[in-house]
């Protein structure tokens, strides 16, 4: 058989459509199912393992992630670098690709060997005031350690699977084993004597075994995708390209998670750590949804890398309006819910004490709407292989630290979200479309500014409905006094203003967009049999 090239296995758009569709569906259940294991577990493992050793591993996992970010931007460029490949089934470049992401894993592997071993020599003084013993945190984060190595060396393959639009097998294999590692290690704590030691055993465990059902999934489906006998200095030259994306990616990685990190520091700085803790209490639930959002729509990204391939310019222009109509729904579906739903659901959680003013909420809802609704364009972005703009998010994190802290040293917490608002806006929603516009889309830009203002009134009037509804009618009144009562008044006022907001925008979106009534139609078309 011809290994060189074979046909890529998919018709384009009804192919997309459906692979998208299986993805999302499998990505939601599995992530519904962890995050039911997620309040489980940690009530199980709090109970028997005790918030000591559940402390020592979330400062354990902390460490970790701050050596591994120097893998930070190769995933993606790596990912972009495989739709071509993949479209024209060429396996011998496919292969060469991924035996260069390889060789670039094994070093930062070996870089992250050598900074754990340097880390763990300074563990006496970071922990020095644990009761726990020391051994503890040596095993934690070397389990770990065990994990992230894993990964390196094995679980990158699975990219292929993401980049061919076949997420769905990722969770079938490395998602179900961690699944599965939860339960034992739950029944393990609860029923053995040195639960500790069972939940380290199998937490290494697990890891292998994951690893190797992905390393199964990506052999089974890529049977031609050998090793290149290629050097690595002879690959690095043969795709220059990848060296250069990463590093352009690096940036945009960096600059988020210092964004994302820094933001509770300066809380912190012009508050007390009882306005960083009732920060991060919402941020948990704002957090929970984001992921939920990732769940479905991140195994889109590889189909419109696929379509970016065609070079269909109208088309092209024709699914971003659908992409970005698709997820402003959900999107202005979830913010508008959680906004009326945050404050019942956090006074029965964990108290009213920890309460936030309505306005703060406001302002924490505006930054994850910004977020939500820029995926269409960080989609296309990544498609197209725009990472070159690296000053954006250099700047974005820089001028978002620099006005969060001016405004928050005069007006706290507000002041701080503000600023993150303000600059959000003005790289998200504008310099980033602008940016993907002028590059990959000509003559879209008056399109795009009508698209993103029409959408946004619909959700205002959307919003403005619910809102009037719950605080101007009777059954409204009664329905926000339930939510904050008991758990099930809690579930009836969730389900009744989620479906009231999830039913008007629909409606004023269907009467008015057409991207909306065409993602809608295309969705109904391949759920058919």
């Amino acid at each position: 058989m011809n290994t060189t090239r074979q046909p890529y296995s998919t018709a384009p758009s009804r192919s997309r459509t459906r692979n998208s569709v299986r993805n999302s569906a499998v990505a939601m259940t599995y992530f519904l199912v962890m995050l039911g294991l997620e309040f489980f577990s940690r009530k199980v493992f709090l109970t028997h393992l005790g918030e000591d050793i559940l402390g020592l591993n979330s400062t354990a996992a902390n460490l970790l992630q701050t050596l591994n970010l120097a893998e930070l931007g190769i995933g993606a460029a790596i990912g972009f670098s495989l739709y071509r490949p993949l479209a024209d089934g060429d396996y011998r470049q496919i292969s060469a690709i991924m035996s260069l992401q390889g060789r670039i894993y094994r070093r930062i592997a070996l870089a992250v060997g050598c900074g754990a071993i340097v880390l763990m020599g300074f563990f006496p003084v970071i922990f020095s005031d644990i009761t726990l013993p020391l051994w503890y945190a040596y095993a934690s984060f070397g389990v770990m350690l065990w994990s992230a190595l894993l990964s390196y060396f094995v679980n990158y393959r699975q990219v292929l699977l993401t980049a061919d639009q076949k997420d769905y097998r990722i969770c079938l294999s490395y998602r179900s084993a961690m699944i599965a590692k939860t339960i034992t290690q739950m029944w393990a704590v609860s029923r053995l004597t040195d639960g500790y030691i069972w939940w380290l055993i199998l937490e290494g465990v697990f890891a292998a075994v994951g690893a190797w059902a992905v390393d199964l999934a990506v052999r089974r489906t890529f049977p031609h995708v050998k090793p290149s006998s290629e050097s690595f200095s002879t690959l690095r030259r043969r795709f220059p390209e990848i060296e250069q994306k990463v590093k352009q990616v690096f940036f945009h990685k960096i600059a988020g998670f210092a964004l994302e990190h820094g933001t509770p520091l300066v809380i912190y700085a012009f508050g007390s750590l009882a306005a960083v803790t009732a920060y991060i209490n919402y941020y948990i639930i704002i957090r929970g949804g984001e992921r939920m959002m990732a769940a479905l729509f991140d195994p889109v990204t590889p189909g419109i890398g696929n379509l970016v391939t065609e070079g269909d310019r109208s088309k092209i222009r024709s699914v971003y309006a659908e992409l970005f109509s698709a997820r402003f729904y959900l999107s202005a579906t979830l913010v508008t819910a959680i906004y009326f739903l945050a404050h019942p659901f956090v006074s029965l959680w964990i108290g009213p004490a920890y309460l936030l003013p309505q306005t703060t909420l406001a302002l924490m809802c505006a930054i994850m709407f910004i977020g939500l609704t820029r995926f269409a364009t960080d989609s296309f972005r990544y498609a197209f292989g725009l990472f070159a703009d690296t000053s954006a998010p250099v700047a974005e994190t820089v001028a978002s630290l620099t006005l969060s802290t001016l405004l928050g040293s005069h007006y706290g917490l507000d002041g701080i979200l503000t600023g993150i608002v303000i600059t959000q806006t003005a790289v998200i929603v504008i310099w980033k479309p602008y940016y993907l516009i002028s590059r990959r889309m000509p003559g879209f830009g008056a399109t795009y500014v009508r698209l993103y203002l029409s959408h946004l009134a619909a959700g205002a009037i959307t919003a403005a409905a619910v809102d009037t509804a719950l605080t101007h009618t009777s059954a409204g009144l009664r329905l926000t006094e339930i939510a904050s009562l008991s758990a099930a008044g809690f579930a009836m006022a969730a389900a009744v203003t989620t479906a009231a907001t999830a039913i008007i925008l629909a409606v004023i979106m269907t009467a008015c967009f057409k991207p909306f009534r065409r993602f809608a139609a295309r969705i109904k078309h391949h759920y058919r049999p």
